[in-house]
């Protein structure tokens, strides 16, 4: 399968083409793979992500799927790419790994049906859709800082066409340890479905990007943590933790809060309902 990386090369924004463990431009120069510095594998107008999606993850908050997807919106100021620093903000405990698969648009799509939506992907590539829960109480549903926060939207390693979703094994692993494991048959809908669904009344542009859900097991990482998502055919992309430099200003807005609905998210599920007392650290 063709994988495509956009790379930092001698100073510019580079598309390449992965040739084994080298990375070759248009004009032929070459880096390998190891070598160089990834920028994310598209530059889009728009990253829409679904709510939830995987069976597990709606098993593990014991809740039902509603009729048809939710969405939300990350801005692309999130964006970051495959070896990139993910900043936790000083003051803030809860950020939590949520590895996925992101769809590339290819070609506009604006009122196609699920059937034509293919015609319409690049391809696909790895992400993390990483949650700020600190701020869970303050955005009123809208899950702007949650996850849109700068940093928050790795994407990589690369890009990577005529790659069939169906059946396909996603895992997250941190400091080497499996902790998300769930495959794209657990979607209750396919990439298919989420492009024509989105394209009813939002148009879709070439390089737009959609999140496509994650599986059950998001949990909290610290500073210094690394994280890897891996997708079967598409490969790993990995990002470590730090301390945002600043803390978050306590002169004006919501302040980060650590109520029963951010640690309900944030450790997976009801943990009042359950009796349990959700672990700290």
């Amino acid at each position: 399968m063709p994988e495509y990386r956009r790379i930092l090369l001698d100073g510019a924004a580079t598309q390449t083409r992965r040739e084994g463990d080298e990375l070759v431009s248009a004009d032929g120069r070459v880096v390998g793979v190891e070598d160089a510095v990834h920028l994310p594998p598209s530059v889009p107008s728009k990253i829409i992500a679904v709510h939830l999606n995987h069976r597990s993850r709606v098993e593990e908050f014991m809740t039902s799927l509603p009729p048809a997807p939710t969405y939300f919106h990350k801005p692309t100021s999130s964006l970051n790419g495959h070896r990139g620093a993910i900043v936790r903000p000083e003051r803030c405990k809860y950020l939590n790994y949520e590895g996925e698969v992101a769809i590339v648009i290819g070609r506009t799509a604006r009122n196609i049906s699920p059937a034509e939506a293919g015609d319409h992907i690049a391809g696909y590539t790895v992400g993390n859709d990483y949650g700020l829960h600190d701020f869970r109480d303050t955005d009123a549903g809208s899950m702007l800082r949650v996850k849109g926060s700068d940093t928050l939207c790795p994407l990589g390693p690369g890009l990577v066409t005529d790659w069939d979703f169906r059946g396909k094994r996603l895992r997250t692993l941190v400091n080497g340890t499996v902790v998300q494991d769930g495959s794209t048959d657990e979607m209750e809908w396919d990439m298919h479905y989420l492009v024509a669904d989105i394209a009813r009344t939002i148009t879709l542009n070439p390089g737009d990007v959609l999140l496509s859900g994650t599986p059950a097991n998001s949990r909290p990482v610290q500073p210094g943590d690394v994280v890897e998502v891996e997708v079967e055919g598409l490969g790993r992309l990995t990002n470590h933790i730090v301390t945002g430099p600043t803390p978050v200003r306590d002169d004006c807005g919501a302040q980060p809060t650590e109520s029963e609905e951010v640690i309900s998210t944030t450790f997976g599920g009801d943990w009042e309902f359950r009796g349990v007392r959700a672990p700290r650290r």
